[in-house]
Formats: C-alpha cells, sequence, structure tokens
C-alpha cells in the first residue's frame, strides 16, 4: 500500500513515463488519493456497488409537484389540526429545507472535489440531483399551503433544536472546506472519513429518521397525504444515498486501514453520541405534549436504535440496546408498495424504461 507521503489528487495516469499508452486497470482505482487512473476514466468498474446504486436512484426518479396537494390544502386550511400537530408539520419542514440543502452543499464543494473515483463521482452528481429536488419539494410544499417562507426557511438560525443539528453538520464541513485542506495526510483523510460519516451516518441516516417518522404519521392516518407521500420519495432516496455512504466510507477503510485507528473509532463514537442527544432534544421540541400516539420519550427509544443500527454497519459497537418502538418504518422502508395505477401513483415510483410488465 502507498504511504500518505507517496499519494497525490488523482492525475492523468494515462501514458507511462516514456509517453507510451498505458491501459487503465481497474485494480489501480482507488476513492480517494488515486494518482494512477484518471478521475474521468469510467471503465473498466471497479467499485460495482457504486454504479448499482446510481442506477438505483436513477430508476427511483420523480418530482414534487407530479404529487397533488388539494387534500392537504383543504385539511390545512381546516380546523381539524391542533396546533401541536401543525407545530410538528412546521418544525419539519424547517429543518428540512435547510439540512438537504447543507447536504447538496457538502457533496459538491468538499465530497466531490477529494474522491478520486469516476463511478463513486458518478452516483454523486445523481445524489446531488436529489438533494436538488428534495429542496425543490419543501418549496412545492410551503408554496402549496401559503405559509411564511421567511418563517420555515429561516428557522435553521430562530429554533434553537434545529441550529443544534445545522451547526453540528457545518463545523464537519468547515475544514474539508478549506483551500490547503487535502486528504493526503493522514490527518486530512481521517477529517474526510468524519466528514462522510458526519452526513451519511449522522445526517441522513439519523437526524432525518425522526422526521420521517413524525410526517409520515400523519399520512398513516390519511391526514396530509400529499406531503406523506412526497417524504416517502424522499426516505426512498435517503434509504440509497445512506447505503452508499456506508459502503464507501467502509472501503475507504478497507484500503486505508491506518485511518480506523482506536483513538479515531473513539472519535467518531463520542459525534455519534452527540448526535443522538441533539436529535432527542429535537424531538422535545416538536412533540411538547405528544400527538398521533408519538411521544418525545418514544423517540429517546427509536434514536438509540437507528443509532445502534448505524454504528454496527461501520464496524463500531452498539451503545443504546433500545427497541424499535415504530416497526412500520421498517416496513415503509423495505417494501415495494404497488398502488392501483389508475387511482394513484406508484409509491416506489420508477421510470418506464425499467419497470416490468
Amino acid at each position: 500500500m502507498l504511504t500518505f507521503d507517496d499519494m497525490g489528487s488523482a492525475g492523468s495516469g494515462s501514458a507511462n513515463n516514456d509517453g507510451s499508452e498505458k491501459r487503465v486497470k481497474a485494480s489501480d482505482k482507488r476513492l480517494i488519493n488515486c494518482n494512477a487512473v484518471d478521475v474521468n476514466q469510467l471503465m473498466p468498474l471497479k467499485y460495482k456497488w457504486a454504479w448499482e446504486h446510481y442506477l438505483n436512484g436513477c430508476a427511483n426518479n420523480w418530482l414534487p409537484n407530479e404529487v397533488a396537494m388539494g387534500k392537504d390544502i383543504e385539511l390545512w386550511k381546516s380546523d381539524k389540526l391542533s396546533a401541536d400537530e401543525r407545530r410538528v408539520i412546521l418544525r419539519n419542514l424547517g429543518f428540512f429545507s435547510t439540512a438537504e440543502s447543507l447536504v447538496g452543499n457538502n457533496i459538491t464543494l468538499a465530497i466531490f472535489k477529494h474522491v478520486t473515483n469516476p463511478e463513486c463521482r458518478q452516483y454523486l452528481l445523481r445524489q446531488a440531483f436529489e438533494e436538488a429536488v428534495h429542496t425543490h419539494t419543501f418549496h412545492y410544499i410551503v408554496e402549496s399551503l401559503s405559509l411564511d417562507q421567511g418563517e420555515v426557511f429561516n428557522m435553521y438560525n430562530e429554533v434553537n433544536s434545529i441550529h443544534a443539528k445545522d451547526q453540528f453538520e457545518m463545523e464537519l464541513t468547515a475544514d474539508v472546506l478549506r483551500p490547503d485542506f487535502t486528504t493526503t495526510t493522514k490527518e486530512g483523510a481521517q477529517k474526510f472519513l468524519e466528514n462522510l460519516i458526519g452526513f451519511y451516518v449522522i445526517m441522513e441516516g439519523i437526524f432525518f429518521y425522526s422526521g420521517f417518522v413524525m410526517i409520515l404519521s400523519f399520512h398513516r392516518q390519511n391526514k396530509m397525504t400529499g406531503i406523506g407521500e412526497q417524504f416517502q420519495y424522499i426516505l426512498r432516496d435517503e434509504s440509497i444515498h445512506l447505503n452508499f455512504g456506508i459502503d464507501l466510507i467502509n472501503t475507504i477503510k478497507a484500503e486505508n486501514p491506518e485511518l480506523w485507528s482506536p483513538e479515531f473509532q473513539a472519535h467518531i463514537t463520542d459525534k455519534i453520541k452527540k448526535a443522538v442527544e441533539l436529535e432527542y432534544n429535537y424531538a422535545v421540541d416538536c412533540l411538547p405534549r405528544g400527538i398521533l400516539g408519538l411521544t418525545a420519550p418514544m423517540f429517546r427509544d427509536y434514536v438509540g436504535y437507528i443509532a445502534d443500527r448505524r454504528l454496527e454497519r461501520i464496524g463500531l459497537k452498539t451503545i443504546y440496546g433500545t427497541k424499535n418502538p415504530f416497526p412500520w418504518m421498517s416496513e415503509t422502508i423495505d417494501l415495494g408498495k404497488e398502488k392501483n395505477f389508475f387511482e394513484t401513483r406508484v409509491t416506489e415510483y420508477q421510470t418506464a424504461a425499467s419497470l416490468s410488465w
């Protein structure tokens, strides 16, 4: 294995020292610090999992304005939603509207620059588009319900529980965005790995999931079904984002085992512990009295359960040992629910090219 001192940023690697052509080999590819293969040379594929995630993302293509909002508008304008129910909806719109943007910024401004593999970059481009669609979704919802745009999109500055989560993530991006940042040192590569864990495992794998439960609880009771359907689509996208991110993290670990030191593992575990507390505080803020059978203490168990699953998937020990109080969420994620095509849209939306008739 090359040492970090030997590695540089991606070079063309298209010719030998004598100027003759050389054939690109998949084995020469690396996820970071590759100077043997041109970052633009997609074939031959080495990381087939990255290409599979890209194809899966393309198969689940959707846009928010394809979802009817008439029933949501009618319900929102009525007196049938309690103040606490409205609070949950607004808090989640406030968090997600900026969180999706932060993820998109991190992909395009931080991650893309330092991933030196074309098939992974192909997926990152797809994910960046999906983050734009998600941000579009919250604009569409806010506009449809005639909400105060300034109130919703500025919650990350004005609501402490939202600001704390966003600030936690922005701190993980700050170092990677420095002009002199490099992954060619051990410290830099570890900081980059911390960024990936912070956004894929924590932001998309932990922070998003309380919001999914809250909004989809409305959907399960036939309330705010337009928003619920859009959150189902977002959840499908996020499941692929999470799986790609974990594959990316684990493969970087495998290629650079010196990064995954006991000290670094302890550091990451502490970050996840802090994230769990931030997410629980957010749940308390959203649910001061509880609605729809949801209470803040239930989210203490749920966030711990989700965090344990994320810890396991990146090779760390579980911490919380709590049970999932929302087993129906697994069904929402795992099952491809088909609906009558002539009555409503297919929940797992696919493009015509990928449908099986």
